[in-house]
């Protein structure tokens, strides 16, 4: 930390992504990407002419994917926000939704980002435990006079609220905004998009860093009433108007219109992420109930760390959390049916060491 930097950012514990490692060949199954490719479609358009235009700014407002994606989701254009990935949503909304007498309330359990914004722009927040079973009670988050953030379905553990809970949240919030982040809900979530005309309090985050296989384009959209989204285009077109690059607008454009490819590719995940829990817990694995591409395990005979840096030195990366309640669970993405084949394969043999 250098001199200059302000005092007030002294304390801050910035948020750390899954591991990148290069010293060899890994299977990654530890930071949720897709493991398939964007669609053709995609590749074709990003292969035309567009590429020569780098020389222009692009479309600060992204109105083409704006319309594109409100007539995927049915909603009006003025209900879509389009961001630099999901996070500058999550970002925006601590910054214009919270100050020192607006805190914000989340799952002590949760997507590891939502404490750091928290403290980024000094907001009170309170953690709130899951139940043992890991599941999010939505009476916690009923009346809270705060703002309410959920990942739905949530990470690390893969479980979802429905929508009831959902709106007795929204309802008993009616002054402050429910913010339910669907980064994962493609595989088997229940989306509360259709609720946004009932409630104008509630801002749905998407990405298409998961199921639209494009983590490495960088790019995010909320839908929200009209009021929701003017404030958060006031947010960002304070700080970065061209926060999307030409080309990772196009490809986003191209995404929606080959939406099919991307559903079909969350049926194959589905699928194998159920063969993969069912030899996990013929294994002795306990695995709670994902809705998400990725699942949360542990087994009994073996340490959350010591699975993982077994899996490691076998060629394998999976995610392990340290924090005290879930320190003996391991994360693992859902890759292609191959790679799967692999994991359990490896975990045999991590057991078999034991």
């Amino acid at each position: 930390m250098s001199r200059f930097l302000s005092p007030r950012f002294a304390t801050l514990e910035a948020y750390t992504p899954g591991e990148q490692p290069r010293d060899q060949q890994y299977i990654k199954l530890n930071t949720n990407e897709s493991p398939y490719p964007p669609s053709p479609e995609v590749f074709w358009r990003l292969n035309t002419d567009e590429i020569k235009r780098l020389n222009l700014y692009p479309d600060p407002e992204g109105k083409v994917l704006k319309e594109k994606l409100a007539k995927l989701y049915g909603v009006g254009k003025e209900n879509i926000f389009l961001s630099n990935g999901s996070d500058d949503i999550l970002n925006f909304a601590f910054m214009a939704f919270c100050d020192s007498e607006r805190g914000a309330v989340f799952p002590e359990i949760s997507y590891g980002f939502y404490p750091v914004y928290a403290d980024l722009y000094h907001v009170p927040h309170a953690k709130i435990p899951l139940k043992e079973d890991f599941s999010i009670d939505y009476q916690d988050y009923c009346n809270t006079n705060k703002m309410v953030v959920i990942a739905n379905p949530n990470a690390p553990t893969g479980m979802e609220i429905g929508l009831f809970e959902i709106e007795e949240i929204l309802k008993s919030n009616p002054n402050h905004l429910v913010l339910i982040d669907e980064a994962y809900v493609d595989f088997g979530g229940t989306s509360a998009v259709g609720l946004v005309e009932k409630y104008p309090n509630l801002l749905v985050s998407m990405t298409y860093s998961k199921s639209r296989s494009m983590a490495g384009a960088r790019l995010g959209f909320a839908i929200a009433s009209t009021e929701i989204i003017g404030d958060l285009e006031k947010i960002k077109f304070s700080t970065n108007p061209y926060n999307i690059n030409r080309l990772t607008l196009v490809a986003g454009e191209a995404a929606v219109d080959s939406d099919a490819y991307y559903k079909e590719n969350a049926k194959k995940i589905i699928a194998t992420r159920e063969k993969t829990v069912k030899a996990l817990k013929d294994l002795g694995f306990i695995v709670l109930d994902s809705k998400a591409n990725f699942i949360f395990a542990k087994n009994p005979k073996i340490s959350g760390g010591d699975f993982y840096a077994g899996l490691k030195k076998k060629g394998v990366l999976v995610r392990h959390f340290e924090k005290e309640k879930i320190r003996d669970f391991v994360r693992i993405t859902i890759g292609t049916e191959e790679q799967m084949k692999v994991l359990l394969q490896k975990t045999r043999e991590v057991l078999a060491d034991r």
